[in-house]
């Protein structure tokens, strides 16, 4: 337990061995190292000071959360990472979802290695401004499973602050996993002294994910995090009219492809209609979605991103949905949404006066 690290044989939810309640509160019963932790010496953690000149050079922090998995928060964190690369900012994007890492495929950086130097361990480059850490880098394969314990993971994070080195920052995107477990109290707790810029909550619109967003408003409010702003992902499934595939069931109930027919007949008979967005609601947002939630909760809303089959490629592809025209349902919407989050929060006027 050196420099009050967690042992790896810890109980899940350990408090660690410099808290106050080291050994004594109820996560602590049973564990082998109960009598240690209670009778050690309680102080600060001396890596927090090594925390905070790793973090000395980033000038913002902003955490990408979701109250439940599967709803777009990696593909948001990366879509985020590479616009503002794209406006010239120094970025760099931390996966500390440490049990589903996804970020180096959305990324395009599968097979990377992490690299060590002198400076400490070195992120993995998309380009010059825009560096990445996961520990999907440091697994032997990409179907290894990944299976520790709140302590040993909540370890992982804090080596990624202490010793990644990024050099100087505008940005460090943090995706973080579903909900408010281990990693998400580590992050806050170790970050607290060096200032989080907020977080950035995303979700869909159906009432069964808008429960768990507001428990995440909530652990935001209690842990002191100012909420940037929600986005409301998959709003909605946009694509242009040609793009879809049409199908006719038959008598038998078998689904017949008559695709090309539709088109060559949009065509000939109707050339007009090729131009249309069709769009379709596939998640009930009856009860207002998250617009409607966050004026109850009293947070800002940053806008709707639809669920746009290009952007799903684009991250398949490990690519910016930016750089050509093919997301045009999606990268308008998360523009706008980049846009109204930089302006807002005065982001790019203090990048400049920080410069001056």
């Amino acid at each position: 337990m050196e420099n009050g690290e967690i042992p790896e044989d810890a109980n899940e939810h350990c408090p660690g061995p410099r808290s106050d309640s080291a050994g004594k509160s109820d996560a602590c019963q049973g564990c082998p190292n109960q009598e240690v932790c209670a009778t050690a010496p309680i102080g600060p953690d001396p890596d927090l000071v090594a925390i905070a000149e790793r973090m000395a050079t980033v000038k913002h922090k902003i955490l990408i959360l979701s109250g439940k998995g599967g709803v777009g928060k990696s593909t948001f964190s990366a879509q985020l990472s590479f616009a503002l690369a794209a406006m010239e900012f120094q970025v760099g994007l931390l996966d500390i979802d440490i049990c589903g890492p996804s970020i180096p495929k959305m990324l395009g950086l599968e097979g990377q290695d992490v690299h060590q130097s002198n400076l400490g361990w070195s992120p993995v480059y998309v380009e010059a401004n825009l560096g990445v850490m996961s520990i999907g880098f440091m697994l032997p394969n990409s179907d290894e499973a990944v299976i520790w314990r709140g302590p040993r993971k909540n370890g992982l994070i804090k080596q990624f602050l202490k010793d990644v080195y990024w050099g100087e920052l505008d940005f460090l995107v943090v995706d973080a996993p579903p909900g408010t477990s281990d990693e998400h109290i580590s992050i806050v707790q170790l970050l607290e002294a060096t200032g989080i810029d907020g977080a950035i909550i995303v979700t869909t619109p159906q009432q069964v994910s808008l429960i768990d967003v507001r428990k995440e408003v909530s652990f935001c409010k209690k842990v002191g995090v100012p909420v940037l702003g929600v986005v409301e992902n998959m709003s909605g499934l946009c694509q242009p009219l040609t793009d879809f595939k049409f199908m006719k069931m038959t008598e038998t109930g078998e689904h017949r492809d008559v695709t090309e027919w539709v088109r060559e007949y949009l065509k000939d008979k109707a050339p007009e209609l090729q131009n249309l967005i069709a769009s379709s609601e596939v998640f009930d947002s009856s009860g207002g979605g998250a617009e409607k939630m966050c004026r109850e909760m009293g947070v800002p809303f940053l806008g709707k991103v639809p669920l746009d089959p290009q952007l799903c490629k684009a991250a398949e592809e490990g690519r910016s949905c930016f750089i050509d025209q093919k997301c045009g349902a999606s990268a308008p919407a998360l523009k706008r949404i980049i846009d109204k989050l930089i302006e807002t929060h005065g982001f790019s006027r203090m990048l400049v006066d920080d410069r001056a």
